[in-house]
C-alpha cells in the first residue's frame, strides 16, 4: 500500500511539475535560473570567503608564534649568559637562579616550537584551500557571466518564437472561417477567381461572336466582287444577265 501511494504521489507530481512547466513564462523561469545561479555565486564566495578568512588568521596566528619563539631564544640566551656570569662572580645562589629560568625559558620554547610546527602545517593546508576556493569562485564567475550571456541570448531567441507564432497564428486567421457573416480569404479568392473565369468566358464568346459577323461581311463582299465580275463578262460577250450563252449557227434560216 506504501508503494502504491508513492508512485501515485510521483505520478502526480510528475503531472503537477509539467502542467506547470507548458503553463509558466519561459521568460520568468529564465529569469528565477539567473538569479538562482547568482544566489549559489554568493553563497560560494561567502564560503570562500571565510576559508581565505581561516588562512588569513592561521598566518597571523603563526607570526605570533614566531616572534613569541624568536623571543624565548633570546631570553634563554640571556638567562645562560647571566647564569654564566653569576657563576664567575662566585654567586652560587644567582647562577641557580638564572640556570632554573633558563631552563623553564627552555621548557616553553619546545612548546612554542611544537606549536610553530603545527601552525606551519594549517597555513599550509589552508593555504591550499584558500586557492582551491578563488579557483572555485573565478569559474563559477565565469560560468555565471556565460550564464548571462546565453540569457540574452534565449532572450532574443524567446521574441523571435513568440513573432513567428503570432505571424502563424495570423496566417492561420487568413484561413480559417472569422464568423458566419465575415468570409475568409481563401473565399474571397475563390469568388474572385469564379467572377473572372466567367467574365473571361463571356469576353470569348463576344470575341467569337464578332469574328463571325466579320467573317460573313467578307464573304458578302467577295460574292459582290464575284457577281460584279460575272456581269463584265457577260457583257463582254454579248449575253444578257440572268441567261445563259447560246452558240450563233451561220447561214440559217
Amino acid at each position: 500500500m506504501f508503494k502504491l501511494a508513492r508512485k501515485w504521489w510521483k505520478y502526480l507530481t510528475a503531472k503537477l511539475t509539467g502542467s506547470f512547466n507548458e503553463r509558466a513564462d519561459p521568460k520568468v523561469q529564465l529569469e528565477q535560473a539567473i538569479m538562482e545561479s547568482q544566489q549559489q555565486h554568493k553563497r560560494l564566495k561567502e564560503q570562500a570567503t571565510n576559508v581565505i578568512a581561516g588562512q588569513k588568521q592561521a598566518e597571523i596566528r603563526l607570526n605570533g608564534k614566531m616572534a613569541e619563539l624568536e623571543k624565548l631564544n633570546a631570553n634563554a640566551r640571556q638567562a645562560l649568559m647571566m647564569a654564566a656570569d653569576a657563576e664567575k662572580a662566585g654567586n652560587a645562589d644567582k647562577a641557580a637562579q638564572y640556570a632554573s629560568a633558563a631552563e623553564t625559558i627552555a621548557g616553553q620554547l619546545i612548546q612554542v616550537e611544537k606549536d610553530v610546527e603545527s601552525l606551519k602545517a594549517m597555513v599550509l593546508e589552508s593555504t591550499e584551500a584558500a586557492d582551491q576556493a578563488k579557483a572555485a569562485v573565478t569559474q563559477n564567475s565565469r560560468l555565471l557571466q556565460e550564464k548571462i550571456a546565453e540569457k540574452s541570448k534565449l532572450l532574443s531567441q524567446l521574441e523571435q518564437a513568440k513573432m513567428q507564432e503570432e505571424m502563424n497564428s495570423a496566417m492561420n486567421q487568413l484561413n480559417e472561417t472569422v464568423g458566419d457573416d465575415v468570409p475568409t480569404l481563401k473565399e474571397v479568392e475563390e469568388k474572385i477567381q469564379a467572377r473572372y473565369a466567367k467574365a473571361k468566358a463571356a469576353s470569348e464568346l463576344t470575341e467569337a461572336s464578332v469574328e463571325s459577323r466579320v467573317l460573313e461581311v467578307e464573304q458578302a463582299t467577295a460574292n459582290v466582287e464575284a457577281q460584279s465580275r460575272l456581269s463584265e463578262l457577260r457583257a463582254e460577250l454579248g449575253l444578257e444577265s440572268g441567261t445563259a450563252a447560246t452558240p450563233q449557227v451561220e447561214g440559217g434560216t
